[in-house]
């Protein structure tokens, strides 16, 4: 930050930058050769909800070949839930929603929340949760405690207030907000905010001050949540001896001493292939299938019997009241059911999991190669702010920039997820201007997947495509360090 006092002055030239960087970006894919008929066509992950990738050809045939037949849906419940214990054992159950957050919405609702029946006045009930990025979707379910973090949400996500995400908060269900030990809060971007930067957190200082921090709420305390990625980025790069990341590990174990469920939020996940819930301890861990499964649109539960057992009746699907062993009803969260096609789909993605983990592993050794190659070329001033992390979790590289800012570093331009919201991050909306359809990239940390138009319909990698797609990357933050004169 050489040529500003103040970060913020940094940031406010960015901003005035911004119609420059844009157009440097445009002329930027002529010169990387992206086809003018190929832009718009490609981008740098399948995973988001806003663009999906393509299922994998087991999930498109399942759904050809099914679309005709006549199945109930109980049926395909059972088939799920053999699937999962076929690969996790007895004690683990399964159950298929409409979409991810559908999943985090039940879990909370039916796992934290306190009753609503019984008379005199109702109690309150808390769930403690790390200061972690995507914090939103799964901190997103209470009322922000302690008062500091009130209007947290407040520029996130398209609409605001009770309408946006504000309108998820569960009756009588308060969220506390732990910070991570190591990490750094410290505020970024043209739209200017705490920036979670959590390379360097400290698992077992960060799991003690959590357990001690559960000590104070003992009384009202319902639950435990987290994300279930493993990766520094995210704040789990200390792992344990079984592979496991430690301080998600270190969670269940404090949710198991004082009796609450460990919810997990493993949206941009893998079953079978990533965060295993049997070595973490967690009690139920969610997946976005369509995100880097390869399925459908639909959210996935996975999870210890007992807490399915109140998942599936919130659902309809745990048997009738008078007696079956299964049924596909009306329950509390039919506003959740996923559908035939839903359930075909996960089904069919599974199976693929289970037998062809390498339609995942593959791509991401091969975009990890890529990655590697082409920060490689970057320029050599910045070239040692970059670090990179294989994620077969999420089937993702991650590219992480926390480092700039430490001791010796660049201070490459980092960007809160309120500018991602906002539209002024330009690490994602320049992509755009190349004919590259953005990724998840904020608070110093990218995450880069195929699928979406970089694999072919077998899911193997396009490399050429794909190798555009982190040449646009490369380009875009050598033009904005020259911007701020970085380089």
């Amino acid at each position: 930050m050489k040529n500003y006092k103040f970060k913020y002055e940094m940031y406010k030239a960015l901003q005035l930058a911004i119609p420059e960087i844009y157009k440097e970006a445009a002329e930027a894919a002529d010169e990387i050769g992206i086809p003018k008929e190929e832009r718009g066509k490609f981008g740098l992950t399948g995973a988001i909800s806003g663009c999906h990738g393509i299922p994998h050809k087991e999930v498109r045939e399942a759904l050809e070949k099914t679309s005709t037949q006549i199945i109930p849906n109980s049926v395909l419940d059972e088939e799920l839930r053999y699937v999962v214990k076929s690969y996790y054992g007895d004690e683990y159950d399964a159950l298929a929603v409409n979409t991810c957050e559908a999943a985090l919405w039940v879990s909370f609702d039916t796992l934290a929340t306190p009753p609503m029946c019984g008379r005199g006045d109702n109690y309150r009930a808390r769930y403690i949760i790390p200061y972690e990025k995507h914090l939103h979707h799964h901190g997103g379910y209470g009322r922000p405690f302690p008062g500091r973090y009130k209007d947290i949400f407040a520029d996130r996500g398209n609409t605001a207030g009770e309408l946006g995400f504000y309108g998820k908060r569960q009756n009588n269900l308060d969220m506390i907000i732990a910070k991570l030990v190591g990490a750094d809060y410290s505020c970024h971007g043209i739209k200017y905010h705490p920036a979670v930067q959590l390379t360097g957190v400290d698992a077992e200082a960060s799991a003690k001050r959590i357990r001690k921090i559960a000590k104070q709420h003992a009384t009202l305390l319902t639950a435990i949540a987290s994300l279930g990625y493993d990766t520094p980025g995210y704040g789990y790069k200390e792992k344990a001896a079984d592979g496991a990341p430690l301080l998600q590990k270190l969670l269940g174990d404090v949710a198991a001493d004082f009796n609450v469920p460990y919810i997990v939020d493993n949206a941009w996940g893998v079953p079978f292939i990533g965060t295993d819930i049997r070595k973490t301890g967690a009690d139920v861990i969610l997946y976005s299938m369509d995100k880097a499964a390869g399925s459908v649109t639909a959210g996935l539960i996975i999870g210890k019997e007992e807490a399915l057992v109140q998942l599936r009746r919130a659902l309809g699907t745990h048997g009738d009241r008078w007696g079956t062993g299964t049924s596909h009803g009306k329950a509390a969260y039919v506003t959740i059911d996923p559908g035939k096609e839903g359930l075909v789909g996960v089904i069919a993605a599974l199976k693929v999991l289970l037998e062809h983990p390498e339609r995942v592993t593959k791509p991401i050794d091969e975009l990890y190669q890529i990655v590697v190659e082409e920060f490689g070329k970057i320029d050599p001033k910045i070239r040692k702010d970059f670090s990179f992390a294989k994620s077969y979790n999420s089937g993702a590289v991650e590219i992480n920039y926390e480092a700039s800012w430490q001791e010796g570093g660049n201070c490459i331009p980092i960007f809160s997820i309120e500018d991602m919201y906002s539209g002024t991050n330009i690490f994602q909306t320049g992509t755009s201007k190349m004919g590259i359809i953005p990724t998840i990239a904020y608070d110093g940390n990218i995450f880069i997947s195929p699928g979406l138009g970089t694999t072919d319909l077998d899911g193997n990698l396009i490399e050429e495509k794909m190798r555009w797609a982190v040449k646009g990357m490369v380009k875009l933050i050598e033009i904005v360090c020259r911007k701020i004169g970085i380089i």
